[in-house]
């Protein structure tokens, strides 16, 4: 075959694989980049979709900044990713080494785990929003039963937060604990063998064994889970609206209510604007870092 051959052979070849990428390209660009643009637009203009938008420059960011429920929305905010850690990272992995020991049902306790994740977010807080009421609720009736006083589980400023945190942990537990299962199950078993000749414990092998070779789904995970939590929504926005007290409103609560209830986009897209560069730093700076200190 000449070159020729070959050039116009290549050509076409590389012609119908951008044609077959085409449409996946089209999906990210109407769905994905433009929705980014045009946000980071909005959020120096005034757009209320009665009159015409108008460039008012930083004026939305200074609008955000005098709120008083914006350094709140984000210290509620940080503080649902810090017990949604302490919770949610530990929780499953501890589940995910559980499950690895089992030796019989092994699939049913799976399939246990994972079931909350197949509930809807909306059912799954309308679901918990009944079990904290402070009537007939599940939890204060077997508070009765053991003979302990009742908690104002969503109706206290002390408990409201933490609650909502065991609500997102339980119903999105399943995934994580699975992805930690399949990265114990690529652990090699001469590593717990040499590990239990060494004369090592449970918890020295969980340590020594267990976490190294976990370590890249650890981290990988925990940037994950930040990324995510610091874009609650669902549960405050069902459970409690921000309440009591605005002990749970979130940034994407108050977002919400930027746009939706006072009908102010220009505002919303600001603060959309401040969560994607405040994700994207942390990202950049927790990539960096756990490059350099792996090599």
């Amino acid at each position: 075959m000449s070159v020729s051959a070959r050039r116009r052979r290549r050509l076409a070849e590389n012609v119908t694989a951008y044609g077959l990428l085409s449409a996946a390209l089209v999906v990210f660009a109407l769905f994905s980049w433009y929705p980014i643009v045009r946000g980071v637009v909005l959020s120096f203009q005034q757009v209320n979709f009665v009159s015409d938008p108008e460039w008012v420059g930083f004026d939305n960011f200074e609008l955000l900044f005098a709120d008083p429920l914006f350094g709140v929305a984000w210290r509620n905010t940080l503080l649902f990713t810090g017990l949604a850690l302490v919770f949610g990272f530990a929780i499953p992995f501890v589940t995910a080494v559980l499950l690895n020991e089992l030796r019989h049902a092994r699939a049913y306790f799976r399939l246990v785990v994972y079931l909350p994740v197949m509930l809807p977010p909306v059912v799954t807080a309308l679901l918990w929003k009944w079990f904290y009421d402070p009537g007939p609720g599940l939890f204060n009736e077997g508070l009765r039963a053991a003979g302990l006083p009742d908690l104002a589980w969503l109706d206290s400023s002390d408990t409201a937060m933490l609650s909502l945190v065991l609500v997102s942990t339980w119903a999105n537990m399943g995934s994580t604990t699975l992805i930690y299962l399949a990265a114990l199950q690529t652990i090699p078993g001469d590593l717990y063998e040499a590990a239990e000749l060494d004369g090592a414990g449970i918890w020295r092998r969980l340590w020594h064994v267990t976490v190294p070779q976990t370590r890249f789904v650890l981290l990988v995970l925990l940037l994950l889970q930040v990324v995510a939590t610091m874009q609650v929504f669902t549960e405050p926005f069902v459970m409690t609206g921000g309440g009591p007290d605005d002990s749970t409103v979130t940034v994407l609560l108050l977002l919400y209510r930027y746009a939706f209830v006072y009908n102010d986009f220009g505002s919303a897209s600001a603060l959309s604007l401040l969560l994607f560069v405040a994700l994207g730093v942390f990202s950049a700076a927790y990539v960096r870092l756990t490059k350099r200190s792996a090599e």
